[in-house]
């Protein structure tokens, strides 16, 4: 048993790799969450969906349970990161406080969705959500350009919106394609990065009790300590550590150029990408 996850059915050698699986997932997380701005969700929903199905959790529950349960571990993580950010770069609190309504009704959209919504059709929105922003990173460079300033305040209600529906089906923050709307406004990466990652939080709480209340019907099938479709041990071991390594992300960006940043996003948005195209596959 650990922190009641069950792995007393798994052999020594797997329930160990399991756990570290579990606590190199919370140091990446954290690590992201400085460096690029994001939640981790697109590197925890990949992990987390492993775990439960080595520990017996059916693929009608999985994904599900992957996605809220990295959706509450996305709350302190964001927070840490975005207080880390703020002494370092100078965060733009009007982007927040514009996106913030829109967000969370597109939050609460989104969560409404993925209640009702098969495995499959959020491993698909995973995908595709990793191609579109891996592409945008990798290949657009300065090309990819809508405006010189943000828009007005129907185009930004729309994008927080858009972004709020989005993060709860795939289980990210939304940091990431917050981070790449605004650099298609000319908003210098870092700044773009400092100020997304604030957006982490409020997008993750709604998310998280949304994925809650739409578990409670499904308990029986949930590993033990599940509220919801969160796993309380896994948020919490997970969490920890993300928690604990939000900081030295921080740290992280500011020793990379613009450019870094955006190659290295893109590469792993590819690479966690490509793991549920594998699993869409049948392979």
């Amino acid at each position: 048993m650990l922190g009641g996850l069950d792995l007393s059915g798994i052999p020594l050698e797997q329930a160990l790799w399991l756990s570290g699986a579990l606590i190199g997932a919370g140091l990446a997380t954290g690590i992201l969450a400085g460096l690029f701005g994001i939640g981790g969700g697109a590197i925890l929903v990949p992990v987390l969906y492993e775990v439960f199905g080595a520990i017996g959790i059916g693929e009608v529950e999985r994904m599900h349970l992957s996605v809220g349960t990295a959706l509450a571990i996305i709350v302190p993580t964001a927070l840490r990161a975005y207080f880390a950010h703020r002494t370092r770069t100078k965060t733009n609190g009007e982007i927040v406080r514009r996106w913030a309504a829109p967000i969370v009704i597109g939050v609460i959209t989104g969560s409404s969705l993925a209640a009702i919504s098969p495995d499959r059709v959020l491993q698909v929105a995973f995908v595709a959500f990793a191609a579109l922003m891996s592409s945008r990173l990798l290949f657009g460079g300065d090309r990819w350009v809508l405006g010189d300033t943000l828009p007005g305040r129907l185009a930004m209600n729309l994008y927080g919106f858009g972004i709020g529906v989005v993060a709860p089906l795939i289980g990210i923050s939304g940091g990431g394609i917050a981070t790449v709307v605004l650099t298609l406004y000319k908003v210098p990466i870092h700044t773009a990065i400092a100020t997304s990652v604030g957006l982490g939080a409020l997008i993750a709480v709604p998310g998280t009790i949304g994925y809650i209340i739409s578990g409670l019907p499904h308990l029986a099938q949930l590993p033990p300590l599940s509220l919801g479709y969160v796993s309380l041990p896994g948020a919490l071991i997970v969490g920890g550590f993300a928690t604990l390594a939000a900081p030295l992300g921080a740290r992280l960006a500011h020793a990379f150029t613009r450019r870094q940043l955006e190659v290295g996003f893109g590469l792993y948005l590819l690479i966690v990408g490509l793991r549920f195209v594998v699993v869409l596959a049948g392979f």
